[in-house]
């Protein structure tokens, strides 16, 4: 199966068609209903997407997906396919667009996501979610952003949402402790040496973390998976739940990829996430019923 699906890449790319237009066109429609272009905020880059079952349930788990780009690139329209992959299956989807490099630097893009987060919490009952079962998710730099907004309470804080109130946290492929910078984008992008620190979500680890589940490629080249393991290392340190997942010979593109139906023989990725989901902030110790069984999977 993994090679009938490089083949279709493969004759994807040769025929000129963008991978992201095709997983999009092959992403869910029945069941799930589109909400698009929604202001979170004011500003052309204060917009986000809600992809919601046709058939909310009344626990339904919430997820607002970052996604990435090396936080100076990325549109939300591109994933619609996670939006509508993760609806089909009974949990509703917030996909945020943010600001980018040069635009901005750090941290005012985590102020803009906090907000996304924010009104998510605000408005997640009007399409269906449920607010008190939110969780982050992120690839590559949204994983980053998705770590960091959980662990590092004062941008929640001062969006005016409760930092502590989240259900769980999903990072693929994510940069979690890459301290020294050698780019020199990424010197700019974070600010002065002194300050780095602040951009690094395994400094803000606390027991207080929510339970986070940490993937990545052993063959991914763009992000150490060695960043994964150190961050899992410090949260098991603190006694936070943490499930790991390091997917053999996949690269750094894959672990987004793999939601895809199409894709999905590279690797596990999105059996592993429902799983999860389905796996934490259940009500009174009965089992999930929002999230939807294997063989949607």
């Amino acid at each position: 199966m993994r090679r009938v699906a490089a083949l279709l890449l493969l004759m994807l790319l040769l025929a000129g068609c963008s991978v992201s237009t095709f997983l999009n066109a092959m992403a869910p429609r029945a069941g799930v209903v589109e909400h698009p272009a929604i202001a979170y905020a004011a500003g052309p880059r204060h917009t986000l997407d809600v992809y919601a079952s046709a058939t909310p349930c009344a626990d339904t788990p919430v997820v607002v997906f970052f996604y990435g780009g090396g936080w100076d690139s990325g549109d939300r329209g591109m994933y619609r396919f996670i939006g509508a992959t993760l609806a089909a299956r009974g949990v509703m989807t917030v996909i945020p667009d943010y600001r980018l490099y040069p635009e901005i630097r750090f941290p005012t893009y985590m102020q803009d996501v906090a907000a996304a987060v924010s009104w998510t919490r605000r408005h997640a009952a009007d399409y269906g979610g449920d607010p008190s079962r939110i969780f982050l998710m992120g690839h590559s730099a949204g994983a980053q952003i998705a770590t960091l907004l959980a662990l590092d309470g004062r941008y929640l804080r001062s969006a005016g949402t409760d930092p502590h109130g989240l259900a769980g946290v999903i990072g693929l492929s994510g940069p979690y402790d890459f301290l020294p910078l050698r780019s020199e984008k990424l010197k700019d992008l974070f600010g002065p040496e002194p300050d780095r620190w602040q951009s690094q979500p395994i400094n803000f680890v606390t027991a207080e973390a929510p339970p986070m589940m940490l993937a990545t490629g052993t063959a991914d080249t763009t992000v150490d998976p060695d960043n994964t393991r150190r961050l899992a290392a410090r949260l098991r340190q603190d006694g936070v739940p943490v499930k790991t997942a390091f997917y053999s010979g996949i690269g750094h593109s894959m672990t987004i990829g793999a939601f895809a139906s199409p894709l999905v023989p590279f690797a596990p990725v999105r059996r592993d996430v429902l799983d999860f989901i389905a796996a934490h902030e259940t009500h009174n110790d009965v089992p999930d019923r929002c999230v939807r069984g294997a063989a949607l999977r």
